[in-house]
């Protein structure tokens, strides 16, 4: 194994600064992955209550649920560029608090909105654009997220405390997947369908609270504050913005880093969002038999990401992400096909669910760290803010439009499989064939294997 390639030394933090900013940047991805699991598991619902008027097909409605789906993914590149520029310009912590107050009152209000049978036309159009809201903030949610935390870690420990973006992703996805099951237990069917879809939407209100609280109370990170200070001892002004790499390099990098990381894009989706409406509707199982698959995979995710992340310290970060992005490419077609077969138990099809998360843990773990050390501290939040939107708006967002799509007019249930299956491999090119270095003009210690 070759030796950390050198980088510029960055200000030491300490431990209660480093602790604090965990915090303050997790809470945010928790509550975005929350409501965007929440969202998912409840399609069908959302489906029959905004887009299927009276007599309309079920199956249409879902398509056009998982489109607003989308819709919403493909305004996080807009988010990246614009929010993570603020960051890059004026500083990561007022940009964190301005995503997580939009990111809070977007989703609350969703919980409040009059559905198809009320106003209409009107209320697609009107959860639509609340979406886009959403996604807008998003974008801008995980540069300033990942910025604050890997700039805060201590030396050695920037895959540890990446990882733990990944981690609060996996909580809130559990998270929203606890909410669903309880609420489809307690309540009945129509009780569900009529108003208790909705409390899910509205507890992101106490939580958003929560998070801006902890958000007014960050530090700014001190690479950035170094970044100002030598860019204002260079020119003898006030601080306008970082000097940013050729535009060329950075555009790039963001293109090498989306290709790394489509594969846990698209497994992620598919695996652990988009599997309760395909069992539903193409496995004929119940919500609650979906919902538990779910929460299995979920699991799974969560039990590798942060082991993932820490043994990235020590291998590198591809050594890790690699290996997890060739096991989906060998296990997602064998996967899909247990969970078809009637002759197979439950409790077998819940160890399979389960695995599969594992396996895109190890992707998820090492990736928030692998991509902030691609850039330099001027273009950070724009660089690794824009590689990962592109990738999610493209493999994620569309996941669920494209495979519900695909099921119903080729009549293949293997199209999961597939579609997971092949971005991993474009994602395992890209990491195989790309030399782990600094990109950029980043200033990460990097590792690589021999």
């Amino acid at each position: 194994m070759s030796s950390p390639a050198p980088g510029p030394a960055l200000p030491v933090t300490r431990p209660g600064r480093s602790r604090r900013a965990l915090v303050a940047g997790s809470v945010g991805n928790f509550i975005e992955w929350y409501e965007f699991g929440v969202y998912g598991y409840f399609a069908t619902v959302i489906a029959a209550r905004f887009f299927t008027p009276a007599g309309g097909s079920e199956v249409e409605g879902l398509v056009k649920t998982y489109a607003s789906f989308a819709l919403a993914f493909f305004f996080r590149p807009v988010g990246a560029a614009l929010f993570g520029r603020l960051a890059d310009r004026i500083g990561r912590r007022p940009v964190l608090i301005l995503v997580i107050a939009l990111m809070t009152g977007a989703t609350t209000l969703i919980g409040a909105l009059p559905t198809y049978a009320a106003v209409g036309a009107l209320a697609p159009w009107l959860l639509t654009f609340l979406r886009m809201v959403q996604g807008l903030s998003a974008g801008g949610e995980f540069g300033g997220a990942v910025s604050v935390m890997t700039e805060f870690a201590p030396p050695g420990r920037r895959g540890l405390y990446g990882s733990w973006q990944s981690f609060t992703v996996a909580l809130g996805l559990l998270g929203g997947a606890g909410v669903a099951a309880l609420l489809a237990t307690v309540l009945s069917a129509g009780q569900l369908g009529d108003w208790g879809w909705r409390l899910p939407f509205l507890l992101t209100l106490p939580l958003g609270l929560g998070a801006l609280w902890l958000r007014l109370r960050l530090d700014e990170t001190p690479a950035f504050e170094a970044e100002v200070s030598a860019e204002a001892a260079l020119e003898g002004a006030s601080f306008d913005g970082a000097k940013s790499p050729p535009a060329r390099e950075v555009a790039r990098a963001v293109a090498l880093g989306a290709g790394r990381v489509m594969g846990w894009a698209a497994a992620g989706y598919t695996f652990l969002v988009v599997l309760p409406s395909y069992l539903q509707r193409t496995l004929n199982a119940s919500f609650q038999q979906a919902l538990t698959a779910t929460v299995l995979a979920n699991l799974g995710f969560a039990v590798t990401i942060i082991p993932a992340g820490l043994l990235s310290d020590r291998v590198g970060r591809r050594a890790v992400m690699l290996p997890g992005a060739l096991l989906v490419v060998a296990l997602a077609i064998p996967l899909l096909n247990l969970l078809q077969d009637t002759g197979v138990s439950h409790g077998v099809k819940g160890a399979a669910v389960f695995g599969a998360g594992a396996v895109v843990g190890l992707m998820a773990g090492p990736g928030p760290a692998m991509l902030a050390e691609m850039f330099p501290t001027s273009v950070r939040c724009t660089g690794l803010g824009l590689a990962y939107a592109l990738s999610n708006a493209v493999f994620s967002g569309c996941a669920g439009l494209i495979i519900t799509e695909t099921v119903k007019r080729t009549g293949n249930v293997d199209i999961p499989a597939y579609y997971a299956a092949t971005a991993c491999a474009l994602s395992a090119l890209a990491l195989s064939v790309a030399p782990v270095r600094q990109v950029a003009g980043g200033d990460a210690e990097l590792k690589e294997c021999a």
